[in-house]
């Protein structure tokens, strides 16, 4: 009887320490799992914003400040603020430029002038604004008195004092007898037709409807003679301006009157790229060509060749063609005359 009592008993043990097992887990859920894979929101963001305050940009051989703020979408002149830089827009090889805005504090403290490289630093220099038209027109208050030198000479030739007439200082008797005979003096205002005449102004050029369109203060221009093989898709990084299709060594020209402030190939994705800005407000690129006519500070006109087409960074002989409106890309087409 205790032989085969025994087993039972065991068995019976078992039992209940299985039961009080599976309670003890009932009562202790499992840890919550995480999946440490997915990205915490709040620290992203705050990521984020910290990269954003500390990115710089360190600049090299060949930058200007007009490249630097084309290659990473800025306007040059917020480029300029945030990082105190004044007209000529100075900068040197190894200076680090910030990419956003600094706090308020810092803002008030970049009114200097960019400090002067050290010796034996290269020295790379944006294109200045054109000032011509911040200087005064008179320079001192006798400037302004002074007569204007630009009337017509007609014009001050009929206000000059007619020439005098004979006067009548003799005494009486020495002429009673025999009046003298005098010429009489030519008119002054004899002289004075062609001034009352208005002068028929020129004729004008016909303008080239189709060819030029004013937009956004720019008269623009095709900057070549191809088909249209690439258009503008905004938001789209890679498909940010207008491709068009030629040959090798093709002309490039410019699509409007401006000046060069990059020339070079520094930019990747561009191959040999040229920049004009146009006004305060609108820069034109250049990109993909064989050879680069033109170098940075070149004025230039509506329809110069300032460049040969070809196909660096690009697999095919075509030109890449941008608008960029304060620092933005837009699209050609709404500037360009109808083809």
């Amino acid at each position: 009887m205790t032989m085969r009592a025994l087993p039972t008993g065991i068995l019976r043990l078992t039992c209940i320490a299985v039961v009080a097992w599976f309670a003890g887990c009932a009562s202790n859920p499992p840890a919550p799992v995480v999946d440490l894979s997915l990205p915490n929101e709040n620290t992203t963001a705050s990521t984020s914003a910290l990269r954003s305050e500390s990115a710089t940009y360190r600049v090299v051989r060949g930058d200007t400040l007009y490249s630097i703020a084309f290659k990473h979408g800025f306007d040059f002149r917020d480029l300029a603020a945030w990082n105190g830089i004044a007209s000529p827009y100075r900068i040197f090889v190894g200076q680090e430029l910030r990419l956003s805005a600094p706090p308020a504090a810092v803002v008030a403290s970049t009114a200097a002038a960019t400090p002067e490289p050290e010796p034996g630093q290269a020295v790379t220099t944006g294109i200045g604004e054109n000032t011509a038209t911040t200087a005064p027109l008179s320079s001192s208050p006798a400037a302004a008195q002074k007569p204007s030198a630009f009337e017509p000479i007609a014009t001050q030739a009929a206000t000059a004092p007619a020439p005098a007439l004979p006067t009548s200082t003799a005494p009486v008797a020495a002429t009673a007898e025999k009046p003298p005979v005098s010429t009489p003096a030519p008119k002054p205002v004899e002289q004075a037709p062609p001034v009352s005449k208005p002068v028929a102004p020129p004729p004008a050029k016909p303008a080239e409807s189709t060819a030029e369109l004013n937009a956004g203060g720019v008269t623009w221009r095709w900057p070549a003679d191809g088909k249209v093989v690439g258009t503008f898709v905004s938001g789209d990084q890679t498909r940010q301006g207008l491709d068009i299709a030629g040959s090798a060594g093709d002309p490039v020209r410019a699509a409007a009157d401006g000046e060069v402030v990059y020339s070079g190939n520094g930019l990747i994705g561009y191959g040999e790229l040229v920049i004009v800005k146009h006004n305060a407000n609108f820069l034109s690129a250049y990109g993909h060509n064989r050879k680069r006519l033109v170098k940075e500070g070149d004025r230039v006109k509506a329809g110069q060749e300032i460049a040969e087409m070809g196909a660096t960074s690009a697999s095919r002989d075509e030109l890449h063609f941008e608008i960029r409106k304060n620092g933005k890309p837009v699209n050609p087409l709404d500037y360009l005359p109808a083809k």
